[in-house]
């Protein structure tokens, strides 16, 4: 019984930990729509990589970054070996998804007014901001850090 406790008291840390990074991940992202404003065209094209799009409008310059995050809403299948008391278990297990948890984009676009960001604005599909992460997340190394 005490092994089946630890087990589900290490289950609960880890989805803990999993909720974590994502809070932490859309607060950075959230905190980029402001910290980035002012960063040189030239630098968010080094820490940001080629755009997938790119248009010009009213002497400002649209540059739009696409990234996904999985959700992890696939089916799984595990394999474990345990121990206690002199005796060993082997189990297997299936984990079939009963829906949420699918995969979310997000669309950053930066505008580039006189060669600096001007501003920064997400289009999520989820309204998970944590999704826009990934495309801000090399740029916020270029800032001094968040107090």
């Amino acid at each position: 019984m005490a092994e089946r406790m630890g087990l589900a008291g290490l289950v609960l840390c880890v989805a803990a930990l999993s909720a974590c990074s994502s809070a932490r991940e859309a607060e950075q992202a959230r905190y980029a729509q402001q910290a980035l404003v002012g960063m040189p065209a030239e630098t968010l094209l080094s820490c940001a990589g080629v755009p997938e799009r790119r248009e010009a409008a009213g002497g400002d310059e649209f540059l739009t970054y696409t990234s996904a995050r999985a959700g992890g809403s696939g089916s799984s299948i595990g394999l474990g070996v345990g121990g206690g008391g002199g005796n060993l278990g082997l189990g297997l297990g299936l984990g079939i998804p009963l829906g949420g948890g699918g995969s979310s984009s997000c669309a950053a676009t930066f505008t580039v007014r006189q060669g600096r960001v001007a501003q920064l604005a997400y289009r999520q599909d989820s309204g998970d901001t944590a999704a826009c992460y990934a495309i801000v997340e090399n740029c916020l190394s270029r800032i001094p850090r968040q107090q």
